[in-house]
C-alpha cells in the first residue's frame, strides 16, 4: 500500500508539467505561439506575452511623472526619467515627496514645465494600456492570471529601481492596494490590486498593508464615464480604517486612467501628513477625458 501511494503521489506531481506542456501557449495580444524553450527569456515562458508585444507595450520615451505627457525636450533628463505616469485630470497640488527630500533640479527631471507649477502626484507605470494591453489587463483583473502579472510587475519594479538609483524618487515604507468594495470582492473573489501589490512586495521587499483603506461605497464601473462623472462616482468612496503609522506610501492599482480614484485616496492620506506615489501596471491616457469638468 505504501509503495502504491508513493507511486500515485509521484504521478500527480508531474501533472502540472504535462498539462503545461500540452497546452498551446500563445501570446494574448498577437496570438502567435510563444517559444517556451531555453531560447526564450525565462520570465516570458508561459506568461501569455511574447517579447515583441511586451516591448511594444513598454514605454521607451521620456514621460512626465505628473501628467504622463511625452517630454519632447529631454536634454536635461537622465535615463531614469523614462518612467511613465499620469493623472489625466487636474492633479492634486500636493507633492508626493516631503519638502526638502528632492531638490528642485531633481523635480525638473521628472516633471514637465506645467506640472512643475503644481508638483502633482507621481504615477509610475511601465507600459501604456493603449498599446494593446487590454486583453492582458483583463486576464489579470477578471481571470486572476498571475503569469502576465509577474512580467508586468517585473517591468514596473525595474522602472522603480531605475528612478531610485538616479535619486529621482524615494521608496515607500509600505504598499497600499486600492481596495474593492466588499460586495465587489465577494463577486470577483479576489482584488487584483492586492495581487499586484503582493508581487511587488516580494520583488522589492516592501511591506504590504491592506488594512488601512476601506471602500465604503460600491461605486459603478467607470469605463465610459466623463471626468466629472468619475469624480462624482468616487466622491467619499473611501475611508481610513486605522491610524496611519507611515509617512510615505505607494498606492497600487492595475491601470490609471484619469487619476480620479488615486486623487480621492490621496486626499485622505495627505490630510494625515502622508506622502503618496501611485504605482500601476499600465497607464491609460484617456485623451478624450482631459480637461473635462
Amino acid at each position: 500500500m505504501r509503495a502504491w501511494i508513493t507511486k500515485l503521489l509521484a504521478s500527480i506531481s508531474t501533472i502540472p508539467k504535462q498539462v503545461q506542456a500540452s497546452l498551446p501557449n500563445r501570446c494574448l495580444l498577437c496570438h502567435q505561439s510563444i517559444d517556451n524553450t531555453g531560447q526564450a527569456p525565462r520570465q516570458l515562458r508561459f506568461s501569455g506575452l511574447c517579447k515583441v508585444c511586451l516591448e511594444a507595450c513598454l514605454y521607451h520615451e521620456p514621460h512626465c511623472l505628473g501628467c504622463g505627457k511625452t517630454l519632447v525636450e529631454p536634454s536635461h533628463l537622465t535615463t531614469a526619467s523614462l518612467a511613465p505616469s499620469s493623472l489625466a485630470t487636474s492633479p492634486l497640488a500636493t507633492s508626493s515627496l516631503a519638502p526638502g527630500q528632492l531638490t528642485a533640479g531633481a523635480q525638473s527631471n521628472i516633471y514637465c514645465g506645467q506640472c512643475l507649477k503644481t508638483v502633482p502626484l507621481k504615477v509610475i507605470a511601465p507600459a501604456s494600456y493603449h498599446h494593446g494591453l487590454g486583453p492582458v489587463v483583463a486576464a489579470i483583473k477578471y481571470q486572476q492570471q498571475l503569469a502576465p502579472l509577474k512580467v508586468l510587475v517585473g517591468a514596473l519594479v525595474s522602472r522603480v529601481n531605475q528612478l531610485v538609483e538616479q535619486k529621482l524618487i524615494i521608496l515607500p515604507q509600505v504598499l497600499l492596494p486600492v481596495p474593492l468594495h466588499p460586495q465587489r470582492l465577494k463577486q470577483r473573489g479576489f482584488n487584483q490590486a492586492w495581487l499586484i501589490a503582493k508581487e511587488i512586495s516580494v520583488q522589492l521587499n516592501i511591506p504590504l498593508d491592506a488594512n488601512v483603506l476601506k471602500r465604503v461605497a460600491d461605486t459603478q464601473p467607470q469605463a465610459g464615464m466623463t471626468g466629472k462623472q468619475r469624480r462624482k462616482n468616487c466622491h467619499k468612496a473611501f475611508e481610513l480604517v486605522n491610524h496611519i503609522p507611515y509617512q510615505r506610501v505607494a498606492l497600487v492599482d492595475d491601470v490609471l486612467t484619469t487619476g480620479t480614484t488615486a486623487n480621492e485616496i490621496a486626499k485622505l492620506l495627505n490630510k494625515q501628513g502622508v506622502y503618496v506615489d501611485v504605482w500601476c501596471l499600465a497607464r491609460a491616457e484617456a485623451p478624450s477625458l482631459r480637461g473635462q469638468d
